[in-house]
């Protein structure tokens, strides 16, 4: 497993740390999760994704939205299938500000950073 981009997103005091990592076997997902849990332990939520095609051509996805409101975990889905990230995974983890910003403004807050890490890591190539 290989971290590609990290980025922070701030709003409405809400603090979103983005991570895109790049896997070499599907179950490391659960590794990275486990590494953002520990890292980001005043998170509320840590919301992911994974996408991997398999060597057979079979594709392994999976989304976790760990109890946010909305469907975070499927939004950061939506990003890898979209960018064509077919070994990553990508997960936020966001720390409350105090301020609720809602089902749509939290999907949109997720989705928003982890943007900016597919981009960030597109840059860098």
């Amino acid at each position: 497993m290989q971290e590609l981009a990290a980025v922070k997103y701030e709003i409405s005091k809400s603090r979103f740390y983005a991570h895109l990592y790049l896997l070499e076997f599907p179950d490391e997902y659960a590794d990275a999760v486990a590494i953002h849990e520990k890292l980001y332990k005043k998170a509320a939520h840590h919301c992911s994704a994974m996408l991997f095609k398999m060597p057979d051509g079979r594709t392994a996805s999976e989304f976790k939205n760990d109890g946010e409101v909305g469907h975070p975990g499927r939004t950061l889905l939506n990003i890898l299938e979209v960018n064509g990230l077919n070994s990553h995974a990508l997960i936020v983890s966001r720390i409350f500000g105090g301020i609720k910003l809602g089902p749509s403004g939290v999907t949109r807050a997720f989705r928003d950073s982890g943007d900016m890490a597919v981009k960030l890591a597109q840059n860098q190539d």
